[in-house]
């Protein structure tokens, strides 16, 4: 599936002058390069849940594996809303991005074993697909979420800004 280009706009508030919005391109080489993130989720209670993990981009969605018992899968069940950021952790240097969407649940045999390939590739994670979720070695079976962008921001450093990418709906 093709990705959509969406609509860069620099907020000049706050960005440097002389900034510019930057282009997708290098928020997608964030996104693909990127092994760890950061999700953020809402307990049924309202509290926030923010937790590391490796993600895969592909087909225009960042994707993510979880055990069906995890805080993150019972937040996503009661709420599918979320965001995912990653970056740097440099001042001065970088891009810092921050996706925000629903997390849908992947159960699609073919696109589960394209992304059992991209994580055994990028993090060496070995997954075999079955029954509509990835098989670890040990016998878990962790549910594949995707989380198609409803709107995303970058924060560039040097000179920095700060760009909103909104998609056609």
């Amino acid at each position: 599936m093709p990705e959509i280009e969406p609509t860069a706009e620099l907020h000049e508030g706050f960005s440097e002058p002389g900034a510019t919005a930057r282009p997708w391109a290098e928020v997608v080489e964030v996104l693909s390069t990127s092994e760890m993130f950061w999700l953020s989720t809402v307990r049924r209670d309202g509290r926030p849940h923010v937790t590391p993990l490796p993600a895969i981009w592909l087909d225009g969605a960042l994707h993510f594996c979880t055990g069906a018992g995890e805080q993150k899968a019972r937040n996503l069940e009661s709420n599918p809303r979320c965001m995912l950021t990653t970056g740097t952790n440099q001042f001065r240097s970088g891009l810092d991005v921050v996706v925000e969407g629903a997390a849908a649940r992947v159960t699609d045999q073919a696109q589960l074993q394209r992304l059992a390939a991209m994580w055994k590739s990028k993090l060496d994670w070995a997954f075999e697909v079955a029954d509509g979720a990835f098989r670890d070695p040990d016998g878990r079976l962790p549910i594949v979420f995707a989380v198609t962008p409803t709107k995303v921001l970058s924060f560039g450093k040097g000179p920095y800004s700060q760009t909103r990418y909104r998609f056609m709906a």
